[in-house]
């Protein structure tokens, strides 16, 4: 096989420019999205550590102004830092559990300290070596990351098209049949017409819902009146402390965001029937890890790729990287403009969904596609897959099965990316075969035999 089989039916290639305006509709697809996930990090961290609205509303608009630059530099390179890939980043739900229980124990002092310390010591060292660890990262290993990070997005998707969690109208009808409208309507531009609507297809069907949404008297615009036109970037405005059982947890996260980021950058490729080079993978790292570094020392929480984009790239068949710097243009201008950024995160939370749900789905598949491409479906790999998927799908719908362990093994294990990823790594590398990166590919003969038919009288 090639290494470009099964490449996908592009619209627009990685470096291919579509027009100006047809761009700038394209980004906006990215930005609507990913912009309340992005910022729900931000909002759910400050409710828990108990900050005003003034602080609230600063962290959301740096994590916007942090996800715009790393984007962008994603996008175009900035030296070694950067892929020249279509990546969006945003702060991944992944940092939530510990900036919560660390911010309201210890302060958002320790937690701004430790992503400082542990961003770019992590993610940039993981980037810097990555050409000496890429064998034991096969199409095998990271596809299941791919894989299992649409499979855990998807309760994610699920509880934003019932209204977000905590909401006092989960589960409602008018909920669910704004989720469906949209997914309904991003299904069918995509599967029934041609063109600009099929491009468009998710934020037309976002821009539907939404409308829906305000003739239904379902969308609260008192934030927009609240929000200032303009606010300043203030370095070290809660300070920073360097709290060694801060550091330490951080630093496990980082790797899950770096594990993440490889699949997700195995995703984007896997549109073109590839895996990426060894150069994009460092500087997508790199990206990573310095920008959530610098964000740190303006209050932004840490961003990764998002995994909900490369569902988009995958869907429309838009790979262009230039659609995704006018993405991260954009989230840049948000994130200066709190009056403008809060006009977006009015959309209610069920119409989002109804995309998340597909997006989920898309990476799931492409996961898929990726190892169907580059993996023989044999019994030794069939074997990996069901361990890696078993026990990452098995901590994120049963939680409670590793309470007995410390708490520092809680966050580590409990990760569905860490257990797939390490599972697959581990059995990958030590049982022999011709992904292994410590057994030569075993000599061609026959296939497993197999199974007998089972006689159904």
């Amino acid at each position: 096989m090639s290494e470009t089989d099964g490449e996908i039916h592009l619209e627009y290639g990685r470096d291919e420019k579509p027009p100006l305006p047809k761009s700038i509709l394209l980004g906006l697809q990215h930005v609507a999205v990913m912009i309340v996930p992005a910022t729900a990090v931000a909002f759910i961290v400050a409710g828990a550590v108990g900050l005003n609205p003034a602080d609230t509303a600063y962290i959301v608009q740096m994590v916007l102004l942090f996800s715009g630059l790393a984007t962008i530099v994603q996008a175009y390179t900035v030296g070694p830092i950067g892929a020249k890939l279509p990546i969006v980043m945003g702060t991944s739900f992944t940092f939530v559990g510990a900036a919560t229980t660390i911010g309201a124990n210890q302060g958002l002092a320790a937690v701004f300290g430790a992503i400082l310390v542990t961003g770019f010591a992590v993610e940039g060292l993981i980037g810097w070596q990555f050409k000496r660890i890429k064998p034991f990262f096969p199409p095998l290993v990271t596809g299941l990351v791919v894989v299992i990070i649409g499979l855990y997005l998807i309760p994610v998707a699920m509880d934003y098209s019932a209204g977000g969690v905590g909401a006092s109208d989960y589960g409602a009808l008018h909920n669910i049949g704004l989720a469906a409208l949209v997914l309904g309507i991003a299904v069918v531009l995509n599967m029934f017409t041609r063109g600009v609507a099929r491009l468009l297809s998710i934020l037309v069907g976002i821009s539907v819902g939404y409308a829906v949404a305000v003739a239904f008297g379902l969308v609260d615009f008192s934030p927009v009146f609240d929000a200032a036109w303009v606010a300043i970037p203030a370095p070290g405005r809660f300070g920073f402390e360097f709290d060694p059982v801060a550091i330490i947890t951080f630093a496990f996260l980082f790797l899950v965001s770096a594990m993440e980021t490889v699949g997700d950058m195995s995703g984007i490729t896997a549109a073109e029937g590839r895996n990426p080079d060894d150069e994009e993978f460092r500087g997508g790292l790199f990206t990573d890890g310095l920008l959530s570094s610098l964000g740190s020392i303006f209050a932004a929480f840490p961003v990764t790729s998002f995994s909900q984009n490369v569902g988009i790239v995958n869907f429309t068949g838009v790979m262009s990287r230039h659609v995704v710097g006018i993405s991260g243009v954009m989230l840049a201008i948000l994130g200066l403009s709190p009056k403008v950024g809060a006009v977006v995160t009015t959309i209610p939370s069920a119409v989002f969904g109804g995309a998340v749900v597909l997006m989920a789905g898309m990476v799931a598949a492409s996961g898929a596609r990726l190892i169907a491409l580059h993996t023989d479906l044999n019994r030794r790999n069939m074997v990996i897959m069901a361990v890696a998927l078993g026990l990452g799908l098995g901590v994120t719908t049963r939680p409670d099965a590793i309470s007995g362990l410390p708490q520092a093994a809680q966050t580590f294990f409990g990760e569905p990316v860490i257990m797939t990823a390490l599972s697959a790594l581990i059995l990958n590398t030590f049982v022999p075969g011709d992904q292994s990166p410590l057994f030569d590919a075993p000599p061609e003969g026959p296939r497993d035999a197999p199974a007998p038919a089972v006689d159904d009288d």
